[in-house]
Order: C-alpha cells, then structure tokens, then sequence
C-alpha cells in the first residue's frame, strides 16, 4: 500500500521553512510521497490578504521543482471554503488503495482539536507531525495523540508574515526564499 503526505497550508509566500519541513517529512521512513495542498481561502484566515491563487501556486512548483513532491490544486476546484476533511474524504475516494498522512508541525498540533471535524480527518488519516525542540503534549487531546506519528526535524525559524514585512530586504529574501520563489516574487511585483 502505498503511503502518501499531505501537506497544507497557504504558502504565501512559500519559504525555506517550508521546504525544511516537507523534507523531514520525506525522509521520516513513514511515506512514500508527499502531496502539498494549497488551499486558496482557509477558513481560519479571512481577515488575511493573500498572493493570487496562481501566483502562490507558481512558487510552490517553482520552490518544489526538484524534490519528491507533487502540488495539487484539488482544493481550489472544491467548495468554498475548503475544509481538510472533506479534502481528505475526496483523495481517498479517488485512492482507496493509499494510505493517507495529513503531515503537520507540532506547533499547529496543539489547536488541532479545534479544526472542522477533526475527528473526520482522523477516521481517513493518521497525523504525521515534524517535531519542535522542548515541546509538550500535556494539552493535547489523548485521542488525538493515539493518531500521531512524529518525525525528527529542525526547523528553521521564519514565517511568511516576516518575509512579507521584510520584503524589501533583499539580503533576507535570499536567506529564507528559494531563488524560484525569489524570481517570481520580483516577476509579478507581489507583496510590494
């Protein structure tokens, strides 16, 4: 049986914090592939300004071009908003033969009890989460953890709020962007 990553989020923009973490996810022995999801309007961020759908979706291709990563737009052709639950049910339909790991970092698994259905997502997957340095999971549901897998990881330390508000730092950029992502950035003049 195949074993396939889900990786989320809005990658705006996608940084090296982000390619970090899917490799540790890629190299954690526990997949096969990873499959990173964009989501076009996440239902927790609506007060948020965000790059264009397409644009987001050329820097992810252009940050993962040459690593075992495939981007897919599945939750862009869904209903608004676009819950994982629902994603996950939809990719399982269309794969009954994989085994499904929506991948995470500990930080988001804190507040996991708080997503959509929750419970959904654990019915069609288990959590594949990227360890942080000196966390603890005292407060995280029992249920939940029962469901987890963690991976050894490193992060590193940037978001993309940061990088936003640095964006006229080119010395910065060239730290934490991947040069495809520097590119496009520059290209389509965003967050300027």
């Amino acid at each position: 049986m195949r074993r396939i990553g889900l990786l989320g989020g809005t990658f705006d923009p996608v940084h090296k914090g982000h390619v970090k973490i899917a490799e540790s996810f890629i190299n954690s022995g526990c997949i096969d592939e990873l499959w990173i999801l964009l989501t076009p309007f996440p239902p927790h961020k609506t007060d948020e300004k965000h790059a264009s759908y397409n644009d987001r979706l050329k820097m992810l291709k252009g940050a993962f071009a040459k690593t075992k990563c495939e981007i897919l737009s599945i939750e862009n052709e869904l209903p608004k908003p676009s819950f994982t639950y629902i994603t996950i049910q939809i990719l399982k339909e269309h794969n009954p033969d994989y085994k499904f790991f929506f991948c995470m970092g500990e930080d988001s698994l804190v507040a996991f009890h708080k997503w959509k259905h929750f419970e959904k997502i654990l019915e069609e997957a288990d959590l594949l989460v990227a360890r942080r340095p000196n966390s603890n999971h005292s407060a995280v549901n029992k249920t939940i953890l029962q469901h987890t897998v963690f991976v050894d990881h490193k992060p590193v330390e940037i978001s993309s709020s940061e990088i936003k508000n640095r964006i006229s730092d080119s010395d910065f950029l060239i730290h934490n962007l991947p040069t495809e992502v520097i590119s496009i950035i520059d290209k389509e003049n965003l967050y300027r």
